[in-house]
């Protein structure tokens, strides 16, 4: 079994947002947290929680096991 790996998350929701050409702002607006909350993310400095992350997937059309790195496969 793999380690959880924070790092590898937050480069796939860097690399989502950037494939829509979304800014930090955008994001953090659409999804209704702070500006910090997205760029925390995207450093690996913290996780989003599970609401999130659900809200993550559904806008971003992919599962949120892609988002928690658990598969390489976007659906």
């Amino acid at each position: 079994m793999h380690e959880f790996d924070i790092k590898e998350m937050g480069n796939r929701i860097l690399w989502l947002r950037l494939d829509k050409k979304l800014g930090q702002n955008k994001l953090a607006e659409i999804l209704s947290v702070s500006n910090a909350s997205i760029s925390y993310w995207e450093t690996g400095k913290q996780v989003p929680s599970a609401e999130v992350i659900y809200k993550l997937a559904k806008f971003f059309n992919v599962s949120a096991d892609y988002i928690l790195g658990l598969t390489d496969i976007l659906l």
